[in-house]
């Protein structure tokens, strides 16, 4: 509170030792200050004459410097008055200036009047100035119970070069309940709004310093950045894309926050905060989607409205009639082959070109890019981009789609009908054909071996038999079948050994083919040795102990001859 108030000194000092600029007079000035939001929106009725002998075509609007670092807009229109036409508002120019003995901390501004003034004449304009960070949060910090109250401060008397014969100030709040406010001469509090004035015969540059602080609950939303991205398609839709990072420019929270008091008592527990946004969308608009960060927004509805709104509506922000935007990036991306393209704006903004590619695009479609700062509502303008676009251009893609799906379709013609295998010629294809050749006689060699497996199992399977029932007569019928069986497999195995003898292609497989056969060889001569010798047991009626006896030896031998089969048999199928 100290600084501010060494800053009004110090302005008032400065603007007091300025002189006059011109014979102007403001015959009456009415100004209104609307605290309704944090956008502070300042109204002035102005009536300004000539007093001296020459044609005056200019009036000079004066700001503090610290107030114009934070005006986010400016416009200047005529008065049209109570109970006339409402006619379309021409603004008139407005432009920065810079006169003459005018002290630093001062910012000026001219404003072009229609014609000029003779002496005698006068002129009533309006004067719209929207500033941002007006409002000063105090306490900056509050919990999650206590009410948001801001301070504002200003002048009582209207700040200009030229005297001021009659004015008066009116200050608009949100709420009646004030905290403290400035006491001057008439000053008068009707409800939420209190009056200044009417004040007479002021000199130039006089300045009353004045303070209100209040109560405002009114959610302070502020959009930190915003990227919008406009895609236009002469087919016949507008894709409108939009990216909002939000904060809440109030007072800042301290504390826990707790989301069971916010959702029984929204109004007292959290009043300050903003619940929702509302986007006014045309009723011709279709596949609306919003989310967050995190995912889809669940708590969002959309709503169905018969208004009707200009066919131009997404020229428009959806959300520009209640927050400030720090920061805006427009991005209108035009069709592929545009030219000649130019923008118009009612406002100044930086501008350059992009060029983004996209589906099917072969050059890249060119992109417009708008950017401006301090956004307020009153920015919500149209705005218009002119380009050159040939109706050809928009057979390019269906030219491309159909021809990519003809030269597919020739493509897969081609394919079908085309041989495309390695001729039999080749070494390549000879070496492959040996291979196949070799994989199938390896197989019936595995087969061959696996059957020779199975006769050495039903010879055990009849030695468990004879211990089981003592019918040596069967155990010898099924020796001498397994004997027979076991010659016609050693038939079929030779010609398959000369064939892998004399393959080139078989050199690798060769000697595990081999190893395999001698294994099952040796295992097929210990079968029928151990077979022997349990019949010839039992002949001569030894004790089941006696014959295992016997036999244990030659058992071992018997269990680590078939676990070698079986491991070459694995082996072999793996190559």
């Amino acid at each position: 509170m100290k600084s501010f108030r060494f800053c009004f000194l110090m302005l008032t000092i400065a603007i007091l030792a300025s002189p006059a600029l011109s014979d102007l007079v403001l015959s009456k000035v009415d100004r209104r200050i609307y605290l309704t939001s944090h956008i502070v929106r300042i109204s002035s009725t102005v009536k300004v004459e000539n007093a001296g002998p020459e044609k005056e075509s200019l009036v000079l609007l004066a700001f503090p410097e610290q107030q114009a670092k934070n005006m986010a807009y400016l416009m200047a229109t005529p008065h049209e008055g109570k109970g006339k036409v409402k006619n379309p508002v021409v603004a008139l120019p407005v432009e920065a200036a810079n006169p003459k003995d005018m002290p630093a901390a001062l910012t000026f501004y001219s404003v072009s009047l229609p014609k000029g003034l003779a002496e005698g004449d006068s002129f009533t304009f309006d004067v719209l100035a929207v500033f941002t960070h007006a409002l000063r949060p105090i306490p900056e910090q509050i919990t999650q119970a206590d009410i948001q109250l801001v301070l504002y401060q200003d002048s009582a008397h209207y700040l200009s070069p030229y005297a001021v014969k009659v004015q008066s100030l009116s200050v608009k709040l949100p709420d009646s309940r004030i905290e403290s406010y400035t006491k001057l001469e008439n000053t008068k509090i009707h409800g939420s709004e209190i009056k200044y004035g009417p004040y007479e015969n002021l000199p130039s540059f006089s300045y009353s310093p004045i303070a209100v602080h209040f109560e405002s609950n009114l959610p302070f939303a502020v959009a930190q950045e915003l990227v919008r991205e406009i895609e236009i398609s002469h087919w016949g839709n507008v894709q409108v894309t939009e990216h909002y990072k939000l904060i809440h420019g109030g007072a800042q929270s301290k504390g826990e926050f707790s989301r069971l008091d916010f959702l029984a008592r929204p109004n007292v527990r959290g009043a300050s905060a903003f619940r929702y946004l509302v986007a006014n969308l045309p009723p011709r608009a279709h596949s609306v989607y919003y989310r967050d960060e995190i995912g889809n927004i669940s708590t969002s509805h959309l709503r169905g409205d018969s208004k009707k709104v200009p066919d131009v509506w997404w020229l428009e922000n959806c959300f520009y009639h209640w927050i400030w935007l720090a920061a805006s990036g427009l991005f209108v991306v035009l069709p592929e082959g545009s030219s000649d393209i130019s923008v118009a704006a009612s406002f100044p903004v930086e501008q350059w070109q992009e060029t983004k590619i996209s589906h099917l695009d072969i050059d890249g479609r060119p992109v417009v890019v708008l950017k401006k700062t301090n956004v307020v509502p009153q920015h919500n303008q149209f705005f218009q981009v002119y380009y050159h676009f040939s109706q050809l251009s928009m057979l390019r893609e269906p030219l491309m789609l159909i021809s990519g799906f003809f030269f597919f379709f020739v493509a897969c013609i081609v394919y079908m009908h085309a041989d495309i295998s390695i001729s039999k010629s080749s070494a390549s294809y000879l070496a492959k054909q040996q291979w196949e050749e070799v994989q199938a006689v390896i197989q019936q060699v595995q087969n061959i071996i696996s059957r020779c497996l199975t006769t050495h199992d039903n010879l055990e399977a009849s030695l468990r038999d004879l211990s089981r029932t003592g019918n040596i007569q069967a155990c010898k019928a099924a020796r001498k079948a397994a004997d027979g069986l076991l010659k016609e497999l050693s038939k079929e195995l030779k010609p398959l050994l000369t064939f892998l003898q004399s393959s080139p292609s078989a050199a690798q497989v060769l000697p595990k083919v081999e190893e395999l056969v001698a294994k099952e060889r040796e295992l097929q001569e210990k079968v029928m040795v151990k077979h022997s010798t349990v019949v010839d047991g039992y002949e001569k009626k030894l004790g089941a102990r006696d014959i295992e006896n016997r036999v244990a030896l030659q058992q071992q031998k018997l269990t680590a001859l078939r676990q070698e089969v079986d491991d070459l048999l694995e082996f072999i199928d793996e190559i």
